[in-house]
């Protein structure tokens, strides 16, 4: 025996006194592909080609001026820095990234001077938020005890 389907509740019955409005806001795949292109960008140009000035494209708010202040120094430390995309993923205003990172420690992070050693393929995954065609929030996590293992800041028999 077949279960009847469940019947969701139409916008007249919200006006009757009906059932709480559970109607839900569908994306285009374009508007999808359009919040995972921020997020390549952000990633390719400003990352990857040391262009800060494309934040003002992708980013708006707090992010903008974070991603400004976190870009510049990191590519000091680490000049050749890589950030590879892994997978993006989008649902409504939101982008998932996983990315594999390399770099070579040239400059100062950390309070640590550069120590000429290189980590490779530390994986970070950031969950970002898109409101008005551009980023405005991520959130993020780092491997980074690969990372400090790699550079030998971290032994890695603790």
């Amino acid at each position: 025996m077949r279960a009847a389907p469940e019947v969701l509740p139409q916008r007249s019955d919200l006006r009757d006194g009906g059932r709480e409005d559970t109607s839900v806001v569908c994306m285009g795949m374009d508007d999808l592909d359009a919040n995972k292109q921020l997020v390549r960008r952000l990633v390719t140009e400003a990352v990857g080609e040391h262009d800060l000035e494309v934040l003002e494209q992708v980013a708006s708010g707090p992010l903008a001026e974070v991603a400004r202040r976190w870009v510049a120094p990191f590519q000091g430390a680490f000049p050749d820095f890589t950030m590879e995309i892994v997978q993006l993923i989008a649902e409504g205003d939101t982008v998932v990234g996983h990315f594999k990172c390399s770099g070579t420690h040239e400059g100062e992070w950390l309070g640590v001077p550069g120590t000429g050693r290189r980590f490779e393929d530390v994986d970070e995954v950031y969950i970002f938020q898109i409101r008005d065609g551009k980023l405005v929030s991520a959130r993020g996590v780092e491997d980074n005890l690969s990372r400090l293992r790699q550079l030998g800041i971290f032994p890695a028999g603790r």
